[in-house]
């Protein structure tokens, strides 16, 4: 059964940055488009970032634009999230996904994506 594996996040101050990322050890990695999601208690899950297979499309959703930038190792199997400037907003269960839909304007689950277990990040103002 694939797994995603995330770590990397934790608690930081307001401005502070975070590196959460994603391995995907039964995964094909050059074929498979990825992508980060959230959800903060109360909250519905929102779209993050998404990355296509070979890394050349990305999207944002407009609250992260500026401030976080996704990208991909195919070698390692590995999906990272840079996540700069963050703010309390930003506190949330991140959630890996793998096989989304992910277009320079679009980005979505799908019926078949596979999620990880998330890393939680959380903010201090």
């Amino acid at each position: 059964q694939v797994q995603l594996q995330e770590s990397g996040g934790g608690l930081v101050q307001a401005g502070g940055s975070l590196r959460p990322f994603c391995t995907t050890p039964g995964l094909s990695p050059d074929d498979v488009l990825m992508g980060w999601f959230r959800q903060a208690p109360g909250k519905t899950r929102e779209g993050v970032s998404c990355i296509s297979a070979n890394g050349s499309i990305t999207f944002y959703t407009t609250n992260v634009k500026g401030r976080f930038t996704i990208s991909r190792d195919i070698a390692k199997k590995t999906v990272y999230l840079q996540m700069n400037n963050l703010t309390p907003e930003d506190a949330a269960m991140y959630h890996c996904a793998a096989d989304v839909d992910c277009g320079r304007a679009i980005f979505g689950d799908r019926r078949r994506s596979i999620w990880g277990q998330g890393t939680q990040v959380t903010v201090s103002s």
